[in-house]
């Protein structure tokens, strides 16, 4: 499994998780217990996603596609619509 995004919390890390999951991809979410022994300090990069090397690409365009907000759940590409 390779590392291939750093979540801004645990939160978003299982959100993601999700997503790709339910595109078939296998996800381990990594950082669960480093958020309890933050304290005070600066919170960031402990929430991370892994998946397989062989997902890694897809995994990555649909990542893209949710911080873009273009994400599609129907899984339509956007030129599908010229084939109807």
């Amino acid at each position: 499994m390779i590392k291939i995004y750093s979540a801004a919390n645990i939160t978003e890390a299982h959100i993601l998780k999700g997503l790709l999951e339910s595109n078939g991809i296998e996800v381990y979410v990594g950082g669960h217990y480093l958020q309890g022994g933050i304290g005070e300090l600066p919170a960031s990069d402990f929430a991370s996603l892994h998946v397989n090397n062989e997902q890694m690409d897809v995994a990555k365009k649909i990542i893209h596609q949710y911080e873009n907000n273009t994400y599609n759940s129907n899984n339509e590409s956007e030129t599908s619509d010229t084939n109807e």
